[in-house]
């Protein structure tokens, strides 16, 4: 139990239904679309749609998202990608002939199509229970009458806005700024895109006026985009990948998506004994580290389109997990793996909801980039994700850039199968991190017995890129051992990502956690 005299959050506990989101008016909607007879994945539509005009950075309609469900009555685990692909015009070629070694994250060669729409059609019409008019009614009307700016909201915001040109600076910034803290935001034009889809179901999106202006912007800036490239969007149904961790199952979505990575960072740790360790003390921070240089050096040689990603089954063997774990050493940190190309940043949204009859929704929403490619459409203000970012230009590489191929994506909706027989769907956001903010979490339940807040309250480190990314939360003694054995510490300046959690329990209580590093809550009903 936490110290109540010491700032913190407790769990939230209820028994009809639970959303936990980054946002509290999405958090509110999904449970007021739960009180209307919806069930949980009406309710995490409706919740991760208007998180477009809440968290404008982090999401919108031009992105893409992943989501694992679990339907009433069915232990089995669905999984569904709702990532769009690159233009069939897509050619590397003219890249590298220009001298880029990685695709340009704020331009239009960056975008691919937005896949999340489809995704969200296709699940309302055969998951859902009220249609979509119902469920995308409350984001229509905040985009209409606008949403006052959260805090961290603004912080991520002013952090981007740079990236914004052309017709984005119009629809996302107000007098020529990034907005500030309770400044209201409003788009009415993607709110009519939105009553459209409501009416008329994806092709209002990916056929029709709004398409045509999405594809004509692009085209302008010297995209390869075609009419043709959105109206074959379609997501796809896939087998979640799992593993175990003490006793605990873990389930990511696969690939494109890099949950493989937690579950391969997991099994390099479950062969060192981290409950006898100080759970924020240097030999963990230290072991995560090393561990997590070897899973992402696997990802980023292996995670691709799923049509093209054929070494998974390697990546996630015991044998492969045993030898990665014989190259650790505890008393020196090894350099940085050689990272390919590819690029990868820190911004997304995570919503779960469960609901009275237990289904349970993981689903994780994004833009890739803060406000993504800087781009958005002339007429509608549709931003553009920037998740061609994703692929290498690296020839011969499952995941180098072809035309309608799927990038690696960062984003992972996760599931965890407790020992007592508990079901918990969760979401870590923050790009790169998330593997390692799986794995953490995971540990802190596991290995340290932590409940849900505190798991997700706990502080966090990330080495990335050469460095030991360390949050304040840690003492400057294990800073100091950390540097001492050779890792490059630093604090970043925003947080390491955010997380949101609901706990099914055995005895039908729901119980829930959410990321005080974000500006949203759990709620139940």
């Amino acid at each position: 139990m936490r110290d109540f005299q010491l700032p913190g959050r407790s769990e939230v506990l209820s028994m009809n239904g639970m959303c936990a989101t980054s946002h509290p008016l999405a958090a509110q909607t999904a449970i007021d679309i739960l009180g209307r007879g919806g069930n949980a994945m009406d309710a995490a539509i409706g919740a991760a749609v208007l998180l477009g005009f809440c968290e404008p950075p982090m999401t919108g309609i031009g992105g893409d998202c992943f989501v694992l469900y679990r339907l009433p009555g069915d232990d089995s685990i669905r999984a569904l990608n709702g990532s769009g692909r690159a233009p069939a015009a897509a050619d590397p070629e003219p890249l590298r002939a220009a001298g880029h070694d990685s695709i340009p994250l704020r331009s239009v060669l960056a975008v691919t199509i937005p896949g999340a729409v489809d995704a969200f059609c296709h699940l309302s019409e055969t998951v859902g229970r009220l249609g979509l008019d119902a469920v995308l009614a409350p984001a229509i009307r905040y985009a209409e009458e606008g949403v006052p700016v959260a805090p961290r909201v603004a912080f991520d915001w002013a952090t981007n806005a740079p990236a914004l040109q052309g017709a984005a600076r119009r629809s996302y910034l107000i007098d020529g700024k990034a907005p500030q803290v309770g400044d209201v935001f409003r788009s009415p034009g993607q709110a009519e895109v939105l009553r459209r889809v409501a009416r008329h179901g994806r092709d209002a999106f990916y056929t029709g006026e709004v398409a045509e202006d999405m594809v004509s912007t692009l085209q302008s800036l010297g995209g390869v985009h075609t009419l043709d490239d959105f109206a074959a969007t379609r997501c796809t149904e896939a087998e979640p990948v799992s593993g175990s961790y003490k006793g605990a199952e873990l389930f990511e979505h696969p690939p494109n998506g890099q949950g493989a990575a937690a579950i391969l960072l997991l099994n390099i740790l479950s062969h060192f004994d981290i409950a006898s360790m100080d759970p924020f003390g240097a030999q963990r921070a230290h072991l995560e580290a090393e561990a997590a240089k070897l899973a992402y050096d696997a990802r980023n040689r292996f995670i691709a389109d799923p049509d093209y990603a054929t070494r998974i089954e390697h990546m996630l063997a015991p044998e492969t997990a045993r030898r990665l774990a014989g190259l650790i050493d505890m008393n020196r940190a090894m350099p940085a793996a050689a990272p390919l190309s590819e690029a990868v940043h820190r911004d997304t949204v995570y919503i779960t909801v469960v609901d009275r009859d237990r289904m349970a929704v993981s689903l994780i929403y994004s833009i890739f980039h803060g406000l993504g490619a800087g781009i958005a459409s002339e007429r509608f203000g549709i931003l553009f994700q920037n998740r061609g970012a994703g692929f290498t230009l690296q020839q011969g590489h499952p995941n180098e850039l072809a035309g309608g191929k799927r990038p690696m994506h960062t984003i992972i909706p996760a599931m965890l199968r407790e020992k007592d027989g508990s079901l918990m769907p969760f979401g870590v956001m923050g790009g790169a991190y998330q593997p390692t903010g799986h794995a953490r979490f995971v540990s802190n339940l596991v290995d340290f017995g932590m409940d849900l807040q505190a798991a997700i309250d706990a502080p966090r480190c990330f080495a990335e890129a050469g460095q030991l990314k360390m949050e304040r939360g840690y003492s400057d003694s294990v800073r100091q051992a950390l540097a001492d054995l050779g890792h490059d510490v630093v604090t970043p300046e925003p947080p390491l990502g955010g997380a949101q959690a609901i706990r099914i329990r055995p005895d039908g209580v729901l119980v829930a956690g959410s990321d005080p590093r974000k500006d949203g809550c759990a709620l139940g009903c």
